[in-house]
């Protein structure tokens, strides 16, 4: 679904992203590592952003909130000081029990300034409108298990924590083993 600029009233501008935000892009998948103790596991570049993201096929889709403060008054200068404060990325995913796509969040990050404004509130509902306009049952994530206000945070928007389900990951050395046990013809 292509969402149109969204405006609030308090200042917030939440848009599709464009290949010329992929720098701002990387700072806050970079930024999102930082506050979850994996700095160095960030790798992706910019030429990997480019490709996913933005050629065909899309493997993921981004929404930036910007947020727009008054200026302070220089020099005859009125415009407002705009800035990239907060960034979800998502992608679809398919449950084989409800026969239908549903939509994986895998980022959402608020910079530790623009926290308390309702830029991750906005940006969840932004990312749950695009999931019922295009008819998907599911809008789910994973949060880390010491992050408190998240948790709270999200729950108080009535998110379940599915506490039976665990996460399994088969990555580096253990995925190129696995991958060498295929029997392909």
């Amino acid at each position: 679904m292509d969402i149109e600029e969204r405006r609030t009233r308090n200042g917030m501008r939440i848009r599709p992203a464009t290949p010329e935000d992929i720098p701002e892009i990387l700072a806050f998948i970079r930024e999102l590592a930082e506050y979850e103790r994996e700095s160095a596991s960030a790798l992706a570049t910019a030429a990997d952003l480019l490709r996913d993201g933005f050629t065909e096929p899309r493997r993921f889709h981004v929404l930036i909130a910007e947020w727009s403060e008054p200026s302070q008054p220089t020099a005859g200068n009125q415009q407002p000081t705009t800035a990239p404060a907060g960034l979800a990325l998502y992608f679809y995913n398919y449950s084989t029990w409800r026969g239908h796509t549903g939509i994986y969040l895998e980022d959402l990050f608020v910079r530790p300034h623009y926290r308390g404004r309702g830029i991750g509130r906005a940006l969840l509902a932004e990312v749950a409108a695009i999931a019922v306009a295009e008819g998907c049952p599911r809008f789910e994530w994973a949060v880390l298990d010491w992050n408190t206000p998240a948790l709270d945070f999200y729950r108080s928007l009535g998110a379940e924590c599915l506490s039976e389900w665990r996460i399994m990951r088969v990555s580096g050395e253990a995925l190129f083993a696995l991958a060498s046990q295929a029997d392909v013809r």
